[in-house]
């Protein structure tokens, strides 16, 4: 059983040292909580848990707390995959709810997998998920004071393995900020999070650079046909470097090997193996 899970870039403009601690703290924390919960649970049902733990912590730009888009709102995306059955689902720019991924976990039985905006929303109001408002004091204060442009490179994910050897792998984003309202991002498309019984990979970074690179899928892709995977993600980061692409991954072979790495330093992550090792 091994679990992995990130929260996205510290800012690389900052100084703060003691914010860095803090959002390490708190994946210690979540890491321990998320591998106690996989010694009972699925690998799919523990990387919700501990992605919703993640939204529910203001400290990252994911649920509570996330980056408010260029018309003031906050719209959400997270996604989450199978690898046993090799399913996907997510929901795109969702607004007015608290835990999108677990409206992802909803979705997963469904033929369509996928929502976005308003059919998102009544999706999640369908299976009571209740209204919710994400923002915070401080990211409204942001916003006002257009602070938040220099620090966009926020998201939260998790890959676990679980008892069984299943793997599942789950992302949420907050988005960058100031972005146009509804755009897009990699997390809650197969660029951002991907697995199947081979792999899992969650990234973070700049979204747009992530799907071009067609990062998860391509980094699973490889160890499908034989690579490790620190060479799988060695290799798709040298693809990455073509364009100067912004990104970090975490992931979890079925073999058991864990592995992460980024283009830019600072991607906050924290791991925790069977032996009940924490790393940070």
């Amino acid at each position: 059983m091994k679990l992995i899970i990130h929260g996205g870039f510290f800012s690389e403009s900052s100084t703060n040292q003691e914010t860095k601690k803090a959002k390490q703290d708190a994946l210690s924390e979540i890491v321990t909580l998320g591998h106690e919960y996989l010694k009972t649970h699925t690998a799919l049902e523990t990387v919700v848990y501990t992605v919703a733990l993640l939204e529910d912590n203001a400290l990252f730009n994911a649920g509570i707390g996330s980056q408010i888009q260029s018309d003031g709102k906050v719209r959400l995306s997270a996604s989450l995959m199978d690898g046993k059955t090799e399913k996907f689902s997510g929901v795109i720019n969702v607004e007015d709810v608290k835990n999108p991924i677990e409206i992802a976990k909803d979705l997963i039985d469904h033929d369509d997998r996928v929502l976005s905006g308003d059919g998102a929303q009544n999706f999640a109001r369908k299976n009571n998920h209740e209204f919710f408002n994400p923002i915070t004091a401080q990211r409204q204060s942001e916003y006002e004071a257009k602070l938040n442009q220099n620090n966009n490179k926020g998201t939260v994910g998790c890959v676990a393995l679980d008892a069984e050897g299943n793997l599942a792998a789950a992302t949420s984003t907050g988005g960058k900020g100031f972005e146009i309202p509804c755009r897009v991002s990699d997390s809650a498309t197969v660029a951002g999070n991907y697995v199947n019984q081979h792999a899992g990979i969650s990234c973070t970074g700049v979204g747009e650079d992530i799907v071009s690179n067609a990062t998860a899928a391509k980094i699973v892709t490889r160890v499908t046909d034989g690579f490790s995977l620190k060479d799988a993600c060695d290799k798709t980061f040298v693809e990455l470097k073509a364009f100067d692409g912004f990104a970090g991954v975490i992931g979890i072979s079925s073999s058991g090997e864990i592995y992460h790495c980024d283009s830019h330093p600072y991607m906050v992550w924290a791991s925790f193996d069977v032996n009940l090792q924490v790393f940070k």
